[in-house]
This record gives C-alpha cells, structure tokens and sequence, in this order.
C-alpha cells in the first residue's frame, strides 16, 4: 500500500490496470475500521491492484477534485480514470465486487 498526497497523487494511480484509492483521516473511527480490509485486499489482489492511501487533511485538493464530502471514501480507478465510488465503510464483498468488474 502506497501513500500519496497532493503532489504526488498522479503518479500513484497506474496510467493501466486498476489502483483502489482509500480516501480518510487519522482521526475517523470508520476509517481506521476500513484499514484491515484494504490491507487485506492489497494482499489477496497482490500486484493486480495498486493500493493506495490519501489523507484528506493532507490532501484537500485531491479529495475536492474527485468529490470526496465524506470520509472513508474508497474511489476505483481503471486505466487512470475513476470508475466507481463508494462512501461509508462497507462489507468487503462490495469493494471485492467493485474490483472484480475491473481485474
């Protein structure tokens, strides 16, 4: 799992293949809740999904290009481009789902 910031952020999502980005913040409990179930997709997904994190208190410009209102926000890209967006903390079937349509 990577971390990316406003400065870095476009060189962390591939240009191809598919990158989960995991938008939060320290202080959030749903985030910190979210944090074993995208360290377990990193492993079961391996190199076929880039992993990566962004603080939004760090980070506001990224998370206001892509919409990001609430914390944790998990956004899939392919190729470069966002292609789904989830809000909240979820089960981890459904990021599974999201990524699947992808891989």
């Amino acid at each position: 799992m990577r971390e990316a910031s406003d400065i870095d952020f476009e060189n962390a999502v591939k240009p191809t293949g598919v990158t989960l980005v995991d938008f939060g913040a320290t202080w959030c409990p749903p985030c910190k809740a979210l944090l074993p179930i995208i360290e377990t997709l990193a492993e079961e997904y391996g190199e076929r999904v880039s992993v990566v994190k962004v603080d939004t208190d760090e980070s506001p410009e990224t998370a206001s290009i892509f919409g990001v209102m609430s914390n944790p926000t998990v956004i899939v890209f392919n190729d470069g481009a966002p292609v789904e967006k989830l809000v909240g903390l979820r089960p981890i079937e459904v990021y599974r789902t999201a990524l699947n349509r992808y891989v």
